[in-house]
């Protein structure tokens, strides 16, 4: 028979921190799982651009002038 000072009123706390915890722990994992995923999709997006699309975003993006795109589009063409 188990003595009421084994399962007193701290005992359902621990249990609730022991759940939240695990609970806790195991979203965390997912978590970090679906960034690497998404993380390495990415990636794999980027290296598979074509040169001119690159080239027509870093213009878009105002990284380099119209001369330079005209060029370097010239270049690749």
């Amino acid at each position: 028979m188990i003595s009421d000072r084994m399962m007193g009123p701290g005992m359902g706390l621990w249990m609730t921190f022991n759940l939240l915890f695990w609970l806790l722990l195991t979203v965390g994992i997912v978590l970090l799982a679906v960034w690497a995923v998404d993380a390495i999709r990415r990636t794999r997006e980027r290296e598979s651009e074509l040169p001119l699309e690159i080239l027509k975003k870093r213009y878009a993006r105002g990284e380099i002038s119209k001369e330079e795109y005209e060029a370097k589009k010239q270049d690749l063409l």
